[in-house]
Formats: structure tokens, sequence, C-alpha cells
């Protein structure tokens, strides 16, 4: 048995800015805060929406609120980082193929583009 003690890296808690590929994950990932936000405001949206007008008229209040607005824009920019990621990455985690040719990487996310549009 040796009595040698096992090599620990040291880690900080900022280990991910040192590198560019790291900062842009933990961004990417921090979007989430806003959108938990804007999640919380419509369930209780719809929990007003069922308990009558004044409830409503409270919510309705309350989403005007100039902090309210400027997070429910944070998690609209979010959500929409999230998807340009998410789709610019789409074509290379699950190549389309037509007739045994490569679909181009643009018209993949343009289509993803254009559903998204068409659905909204």
């Amino acid at each position: 048995m040796s009595n040698r003690k096992p090599y620990v890296r040291e880690m900080t808690r900022t280990w991910w800015k040192d590198h560019p590929f790291y900062r842009f994950y933990m961004v990417r990932e921090a979007t989430i805060l806003p959108l938990i936000f804007f999640t919380i405001c419509l369930t209780f949206g719809l929990g007003s929406l069922v308990k009558g007008p004044e409830a409503w008229a409270g919510w309705l209040e309350f989403m005007a609120n100039p902090v309210v607005v400027v997070l429910n824009i944070l998690a609209l920019a979010g959500s929409l980082f999230h998807a340009q990621t998410f789709f610019s990455m789409m074509p290379q985690v699950m190549p389309i193929q037509i007739k045994g040719k490569k679909l181009n990487k643009k018209v993949v996310v343009l289509a993803q583009w254009a559903a998204v549009a068409a659905i909204s």
C-alpha cells in the first residue's frame, strides 16, 4: 500500500471564465433564469384567469410593472438566443440526407426558423 496522496487538480469557482467556449456555454445556460421567471408569471396568470376578473386585473397590473416588462424582454432575448444556438447545432447533430446528399446547413436552419414563424 502506498502512502502517496493522489493528485487533485485545483478547481476555482471561476474556472469557466478562462476559455471562450465555456464562457459561451455558461451564458447560454444562464438564459434559463429569465425563462423560469416568465414561466412562473404565465402560471400565475392562468391561475388568476381562473379566479376571476379581479385577480386577472391584478395580474395584468403586475405584468405592466416596468421591472417585469424588462425581465420578460430578457426572457424573450434568452429564448431567441437559445433557439438560435439550438438551430445552428441541429445540422451537425442530425444531418439530413435527401437522395444520398446532405442538405445544406443553412437550408436546415432557415427551415427551422420558418417553422417557428409559421407557428407563431
